[in-house]
């Protein structure tokens, strides 16, 4: 993700973005104090035919926004596909808005929010009425993030969710005779066992540090915080420590494999029963799929281990889709991103299109999520997950620099996972460098 040239100059902005986890359901006067389109007072209907750009990487999206434009000729929706977020596409987004020529619409994803907010690159799309009364419609913890922590904002439209839980191989936990853990002490002791029996209990990823994220948003921890006047940064919290110190534990004694993620090695060791589990969000359940076929029918899902004394949940993913600042059509754009995240035409297209598990709390409850699963013996995984999602804290929040965070802890977790110092260290040293990055910007940082 770059940096434009206009972070100093909008660095005001910054404490703007207060924690996460206040309600943005306000109504339009209560929105107006969020700013963006505020501003210039528009939610208007355009009174003429529009057509609208937008640019997302969901699989299928052309088909699913093709139900849109049938059903309504003077708004077109043109679509871009692109790689994921920060495969490129986010890249593009800060070019355009730096040119003043972005798309109307967008999908980011939640961590990446903060970042556009800095950057005054979002509408506040609760300006618009029918915006500021769809709160209620969506599972909490998304509506507080993109609220951003101003009263009676949104800047985006909160899409689908990542609530984590547990893939495990309930064929080979049967033959060993090792019961299902449902306590990370447990999970440890199931992971020694595993080992005798020639396998892994799982791979450790040092490039997905948004799942590490999920594992310390389970364990009620958070990586930042903002008082309204400048950012605190936490990666070395108490939770992110002991979430650190229990895998560096596991990684020391061998009882963790560290394939490179998304790779034919990693999907080869789900294959072959290398790897007996896979803590993950709800879409990992088509990664498994996919990348281990022949395993089918021997996969389960069960909720994540839980720490003593915590009854969380983690989240790992999810996107939004946010309206770009300069639109001309905020009121149409607004319209078609409230269709498209909360209808349940739009919703069972997602679904079908791109297994997305949906932000709404209706949409969780569609029939297509309810039923057996194939591939998991027919098991109703979709239970686990809504069961964990309802678990997702939403104080949990991002900073504005988290592709920064990302880059420099998976360097340090790599560097660990080889014997070159631990994850704390890496933590400890993403944790100074994040607090320069934001100093560089001119974004405030709590001492």
């Amino acid at each position: 993700m770059r940096t434009t040239t206009r972070a100093v100059s909008v660095a005001l902005l910054a404490p703007l973005l207060l924690a996460a986890c206040s309600d943005a359901g306000g109504g339009e006067e209560e929105a107006a104090a969020g700013g963006g389109a505020a501003e210039s007072g528009a939610c208007e209907p355009a009174g003429e035919p529009v057509t609208l750009t937008y640019t997302s990487w969901i699989p299928g999206i052309e088909d699913v926004v093709a139900i849109w434009n049938e059903a309504n000729p003077d708004i077109q929706v043109e679509v871009q596909t692109g790689p994921n977020g920060n495969g490129g596409t986010y890249a593009n987004f800060f070019n355009q808005l730096e040119a003043g020529n972005p798309p109307d619409l967008g999908q980011i994803e939640f961590d990446a929010l903060p970042n556009f907010r800095v950057q005054d690159g979002l509408e506040n799309l609760a300006v618009c009425e029918d915006v500021a009364a769809a709160g209620d419609q969506f599972i909490d913890w998304t509506w507080s993030q993109v609220g951003l922590g101003e009263e009676g904002a949104a800047y985006a439209i909160p899409q689908d969710t990542g609530p984590m839980a547990m893939f495990y191989r309930a064929d080979l936990f049967e033959q060993a005779g090792i019961e299902i853990p449902t306590t990370w002490e447990e999970y440890a002791a199931a992971a020694e066992q595993v080992r005798e029996a020639g396998g892994y209990i799982t791979n450790f990823s040092t490039g997905d540090i948004n799942q590490f994220a999920g594992f310390v948003w389970q364990a009620d921890g958070s990586w930042f915080n903002n008082n309204g006047e400048a950012w605190e940064v936490s990666l070395t919290s108490d939770a992110s420590m002991q979430v650190a110190d229990y895998w560096q534990d596991l990684i020391d004694r061998d009882l963790v494999s560290s394939l490179p993620g998304w790779t034919t090695e990693w999907d080869n060791a789900y294959n072959t029963g290398q790897a007996w589990t896979w803590i993950s969000a709800v879409w990992g359940a088509n990664s498994i799929a996919s990348g281990a076929p022949d395993t089918a029918g021997q996969w389960r899902v069960a909720p994540a281990p839980q720490w003593e004394g915590v009854d969380g949940g983690g989240n790992w993913g999810g996107s939004t889709t946010a309206v770009f600042k300069g639109t001309e059509n905020l009121y149409e754009a607004s319209q078609f991103a409230l269709w498209l995240n909360t209808s349940e035409e739009a919703l069972n297209a997602l679904i079908e299109a791109a297994n997305l598990y949906p932000a709404t709390k209706e949409g969780i409850e569609l029939p297509a999520l309810s039923e057996g699963v194939e591939f998991y013996g027919g098991q109703e995984i979709y239970e686990v997950f809504r069961e964990a999602g309802a678990k997702v804290s939403p104080d949990f929040v991002w900073g504005p620099t988290m592709t920064q965070v990302y880059n420099d802890v998976s360097d340090g977790f790599s560097a660990a996972v080889s014997g070159q110092g631990t994850l704390g260290e890496a933590l400890e040293a993403g944790q100074e460098s994040t607090i320069a990055a934001l100093e560089a910007q001119s974004i405030p940082v709590a001492e």
